[in-house]
C-alpha cells in the first residue's frame, strides 16, 4: 500500500468503537446476509476455501504432545489467497490492532526476531475494502501474529490464559466483544473464537495453541459482514498448518 493509502487507513480507522450496522451475531455463527457457503457474502469469488471448510469446527481430542518444535514461522501458501510478512500496509492504530499477552509462562524460543514472520497478512483476489463515510482502505482477509515457544505444556490452558488476556487488553483499547467464545479442538490445535467491532467494523478474533506455539488469527469483514466462526476455525487450522515449520 502507498503512503497515500496507508495515511487514508489511518484517517478511516482512529474513532471509537460505536457499534456496526451490519448486525451483530451473538452466537458466534455470522451475520445476516451471509453467504450459504458459510463465508461472507461473495467469500468464495474472493478467498475459495480453506481445506477444512464445509466440516464445521468440530471437536476432538487434543492428541499427546508428539514433541515437535519449531524454529522458523513461515508466510504460508493458502489457495486462493496471496501471504506476505507484515500486516499489508494496514492497521487500525490507537493499539486496536489484537496482539498475543498473557503468555508470561512461556519460554520464547531463542533466535532474531527478525528472522521470525511472526506478523503475517493474506488477501484474497478480490480486496477486502473497508469505507468510513467517503474514505476507503484496502484491509487483508486476515493477519497472524504468531509466537514459538520452547515448550507449552496444557496448550488447553495457555489458549484460555493468552484469551483472556488479550481479549481484556483489547477491550481496554475499544474493541467491543459481543456474543460467546467458542473453543474447537482437533488433534492438534485448539482454537477459540470471539467476534467483536473494531471501529464500527465487525471483527472475527480466533486465538489458537499446540504444544510449541500459540498465537492469533483476526479476520476483517467483507461486505460489512462477520466472517461466521465455522469459517474462520478452518482458515485459521490451514494457516497454522502453513505457518509451523518443523
Amino acid at each position: 500500500m502507498s503512503g497515500f493509502r496507508k495515511a487514508v487507513a489511518a484517517v478511516v480507522l482512529v474513532a471509537a468503537v460505536t457499534g456496526c450496522g451490519s448486525g451483530t451475531s451473538p452466537d458466534g455463527t455470522g451475520a445476516a446476509g451471509t453467504a450459504s457457503n458459510g463465508g461472507p457474502a461473495g467469500a468464495a469469488t474472493r478467498t475459495g476455501q480453506p481445506s477444512g471448510a464445509g466440516a464445521g469446527p468440530a471437536d476432538e481430542k487434543l492428541a499427546a504432545d508428539p514433541g515437535v518444535r519449531y524454529k522458523v514461522i513461515a508466510v504460508p501458501e493458502l489457495e486462493g489467497l496471496v501471504c506476505d510478512e507484515g500486516d499489508g500496509g494496514f492497521h487500525y492504530g490507537s493499539d486496536l490492532d489484537m496482539s498475543v499477552t498473557g503468555d508470561d509462562a512461556l519460554e520464547e524460543v531463542e533466535g532474531d526476531s527478525q528472522d521470525l514472520a511472526d506478523e503475517v497478512s493474506c488477501f484474497g483476489s478480490r480486496r477486502n475494502v473497508l469505507s468510513k463515510g467517503r474514505i476507503s482502505a484496502a484491509a487483508p482477509m486476515f493477519t497472524a501474529r504468531t509466537h514459538l515457544y520452547e515448550n507449552v505444556p496444557d496448550p488447553a490452558a495457555a489458549l484460555n490464559a493468552i484469551f483472556d488476556a488479550s481479549v481484556d487488553q483489547a477491550t481496554g483499547y475499544g474493541r467491543n466483544f459481543t456474543g460467546k467464545p467458542r473453543t474447537a479442538t482437533s488433534a492438534t490445535l485448539v482454537v477459540k473464537c470471539r467476534q467483536n467491532v473494531t471501529d464500527t467494523f465487525p471483527m472475527t478474533t480466533c486465538f489458537w495453541a499446540n504444544y510449541g506455539a500459540a498465537g492469533v488469527v483476526d479476520f476483517f469483514p467483507a461486505d460489512g459482514q462477520y466472517l461466521p466462526i465455522d469459517s474462520a476455525v478452518p482458515w485459521t487450522r490451514d494457516f497454522v498448518a502453513g505457518a509451523l515449520r518443523k
